[in-house]
């Protein structure tokens, strides 16, 4: 009888890597961003700062003077000083400690979205002219703070600034991924 002669058995190695990418989670805090009542409160108490800095200083001064308190021109001396100070007040606490008092009574402050110091330029179109822009039509634009998904007003989009608590964070987890190692084959390159 005849042998029949079995083919060679070829080993072939598989590679066990994987190949789906590996996933690397780690956790990240971030500021949460504080909501429209909270700052609707600090706003209020900065209010009650300014009125206080009004009653106990500049009408005392205005009595003693003898000028006019109840003009109602928007150019008279008391309009003018009153607002002079509302503005410096928030420009001057902002720049130097992120913050107003009724910011730190609630305990939340503002930052730039890169979390960079603040300048001079992102304050004062912030404080200045952002806050002209939102109280001049009725306050209405403060209401977007409700509504943006990282409670921004309209002062802080022109500012590319954010408002957020001082202690309390939002824990997210980053995902990174990695390329599972290819095969010898593969990383080769063809020349031609």
């Amino acid at each position: 009888m005849s042998e029949i002669e079995q083919p060679e058995e070829r080993i072939v190695q598989v590679s066990e890597a994987p190949t789906q990418p590996v996933t690397k989670p780690t956790d990240q805090f971030e500021h949460k961003a504080a909501g429209f009542w909270i700052r609707f409160w600090a706003y209020v108490a900065d209010l009650l700062v300014l009125a206080s800095i009004g009653m106990l200083l500049i009408k005392p001064i205005f009595r003693l003077l003898s000028l006019e308190i109840n003009d109602p021109t928007w150019y008279a001396p008391f309009t003018l000083i009153t607002s002079i100070i509302f503005y410096a007040y928030f420009v001057l606490m902002t720049k130097f400690f992120n913050q107003t008092v009724g910011k730190m009574i609630f305990g939340i402050k503002v930052i730039t979205k890169d979390r960079e110091k603040l300048k001079w330029s992102t304050v004062l179109f912030r404080e200045w002219v952002g806050r002209i822009i939102s109280v001049i039509p009725l306050n209405i634009p403060y209401l977007a703070v409700a509504f943006t998904p990282k409670k921004q007003a309209i002062h802080d989009f022109i500012a590319d600034t954010l408002v957020v608590h001082e202690a309390v964070y939002d824990k997210t987890q980053k995902v990174e991924y990695t390329r599972p190692p290819a095969a010898k084959e593969l990383q080769e390159q063809n020349i031609f």
